[in-house]
């Protein structure tokens, strides 16, 4: 079993609006999830993404070229039954948010996590009425509970779709903030990355690059850049 690998067995590919959405369909049948549910997308920029993953594939099925079909299999079959668990999840990130905890030293470190994440905690201050504090060191920083309740509701109006998206973007950038600003595309893509590494990078100029270290960085970068995609994909 450990050698069998899907093969490749139909020809045509195409999207087919119905009244949930768009549905990808292979030689006239509809593509489902692993757990046998239609595989429905809310968008037709996001069908026609998941459609061209499906006839990109070889004689060999590659599941990991295919990241916008593997957000939506995790949206309907994993976010969909416990949505507002998932949300929850996510909205505690709020609570130890990257950008409130500060290096004690040295100054060099200091002032460039203050020029970078200052702004971003002034953004989600003007963007959803939240003002999170920050601290120096790792001792716990409390947060204002309205500011974490206006985050919290920000994440649970979200759909499926795109909570399935946000949970990578907070998790591999560490923060809430972060993430919230790459779904909406409110800041450079690039940009938010390198602000979540400042630290990472901070320790690569102390003491030097490590190969695995930075194969594993280059991965989660580019699932940081895949699900800011898939979320425009959905909003579109």
């Amino acid at each position: 079993m450990s050698e069998w690998k899907n093969k490749r067995f139909w020809t045509d590919v195409d999207v087919v609006p119905v009244d949930a959405g768009f549905e990808v369909h292979l030689d006239g049948k509809q593509v489902k999830t692993p757990l046998k549910n239609v595989l429905c997308v809310p968008s037709r920029p996001l069908a026609d993404a998941i459609a061209g993953e499906w006839r990109a594939q070889s004689d060999e099925i590659d599941p990991l070229s295919m990241p916008a079909t593997r957000y939506v299999n995790a949206a309907i079959e994993k976010v969909t039954p416990q949505k507002s668990d998932v949300a929850d999840m996510l909205a505690s990130y709020g609570e130890t948010d990257l950008l409130c905890y500060r290096a004690l030293q040295p100054d060099e470190l200091i002032a460039c996590q203050a020029a970078a994440w200052d702004p971003m905690l002034d953004w989600a201050d003007q963007t959803f009425s939240a003002r999170l504090n920050t601290g120096n060191g790792v001792m716990f920083v409390e947060q204002d509970p309205t500011s974490l309740a206006n985050l919290s509701a920000a994440v649970h109006a979200l759909s499926v779709f795109e909570v399935a998206a946000l949970h990578d973007l907070v998790c591999i950038s560490g923060s809430l903030v972060l993430g919230l600003a790459a779904a909406r595309g409110s800041h450079p893509l690039d940009a938010l990355w390198a602000w979540s590494r400042i630290d990472e990078e901070w320790q690569i100029e102390q003491w030097g690059r490590d190969e695995e270290a930075d194969e594993l960085m280059e991965s989660k970068r580019l699932a940081f850049e895949n699900a800011a995609q898939f979320f425009a994909w959905v909003k579109n």
